[in-house]
């Protein structure tokens, strides 16, 4: 059975194509409607707050010009060593992150959320999923970087691509690694009565 919406549509208030394709795959109708919301407005906090808070914003920017649809946000970081680690802007700066993941355990931390308007509902909450890598040789460190993969993603990997033979252990969820805790958003669309089944 399909996860249907019924009343208010869904929109994802954003850009990525990974976002996009675990709802698509969770048999979710939505629209896409990324959000023009400044990130660098707001100021750098503990991990589990930043991610949390910047969903908020970015599904609240959206939501105030569609009030009546059901608003999915989200934000997603790569946290080693109480440290973040952003998207690699170089080669150099890739080979820096891999090597400091390599043959330990890091944190994937999601915050996300959901909200309609006019229903004046709100919710958002912070996902964590430990992910241990395996000790990586040299060669398969500049075989990654060489595919072009680890360029937008946080941390230099995609569990999803290529970057699967990296990662030895994940603790938590899997699709939280990706982009999006897709179990526990659609508890909350289906608590909330934005999605039903239809046969």
């Amino acid at each position: 059975m399909k996860k249907q919406p019924h009343g208010p549509e869904l929109i994802l208030a954003s850009n990525s194509p990974r976002r996009r394709y675990l709802m698509e795959q969770a048999g979710l109708e939505f629209s896409v409607i990324p959000s023009n919301f400044n990130e660098d407005s707001v100021a750098l906090s503990s991990p589990d707050a930043h991610t949390r808070k910047l969903a908020e914003c970015k599904a609240k920017d959206v939501s105030d010009k569609y009030p009546d649809s059901w608003v999915i946000a989200a934000d997603t970081i790569v946290l080693i060593e109480n440290t973040i680690l952003g998207k690699p802007g170089s080669s150099d700066e890739a080979r820096l992150m891999l090597r400091r993941l390599s043959g330990k355990t890091h944190q994937v931390i999601t915050g996300y959320c959901i909200c309609c308007k006019t229903r004046n509902r709100f919710f958002s909450e912070t996902i964590k999923t430990d992910v241990l890598f395996k000790i990586l040789s040299d060669e398969e460190i500049e075989w990654y970087i060489g595919t072009g993969e680890p360029f937008d993603k946080a941390g230099a990997y995609a569990i999803q691509g290529l970057g699967s033979f990296l990662v030895k252990r994940i603790n938590g969820s899997y699709t939280n690694v990706v982009g999006l805790p897709v179990c526990e958003v659609v508890e909350v669309l289906i608590k909330e009565g934005a999605i039903g089944f239809k046969k």
